[in-house]
C-alpha cells in the first residue's frame, strides 16, 4: 500500500471565512461541515479541514499545479487588491511571480496569517 496525505487540520479564526478564501482562489467548492470542520476538497486523495476551535497557528500549504490552474489563480488575484500575493521570501507580497524550478510560482497569505504557494514546477 502506498501512502497518501488524506486531510490536513487549518486552525483559523473563522472556519467558514477560510476554508471559502481558499476555495475560491483555488477555483474549489466548500464541502458540507463534516462535524467540527468545515473541509476543501483539494484533490481526491486530499481535504484541508478548516477549524476555529482552537488558536491560530499560521502555517505553510504548498500546492503543485497545472499551467491552467495556475493561470486562473494569477487571474483571481490579479483582480482583487485585498489579497497580499507575491513571488516569495526576501520579496515580500511584491504582487509579483517567480520562476523556481523553471516554472511559475506564486505566495498567497490568507486572512489567518497562512502562506498558500502554488507553483508548477518542483522548485
Amino acid at each position: 500500500m502506498s501512502i497518501v496525505l488524506n486531510h490536513l487540520i487549518v486552525s483559523a479564526a473563522d472556519k467558514t471565512e477560510a476554508a471559502t478564501f481558499l476555495a475560491d482562489l483555488l477555483g474549489l467548492p466548500v464541502s458540507p461541515p463534516a462535524g467540527p470542520f468545515v473541509p476543501v476538497r483539494v484533490n481526491e486523495d486530499l481535504a484541508l479541514d478548516f477549524d476555529d476551535r482552537g488558536q491560530v497557528q499560521p502555517g505553510h500549504y504548498a500546492f503543485l499545479v497545472d499551467d491552467g490552474t495556475f493561470d486562473a489563480v494569477l487571474g483571481r488575484l490579479r483582480e482583487s487588491q485585498d489579497i497580499a500575493y507575491g513571488a516569495g521570501p526576501g520579496h515580500g507580497w511584491d504582487r509579483r511571480i517567480n520562476h523556481l524550478g523553471g516554472g511559475r510560482g506564486v505566495y498567497v497569505r490568507d486572512p489567518n496569517g497562512h502562506s498558500y504557494e502554488l507553483f508548477t514546477a518542483v522548485p
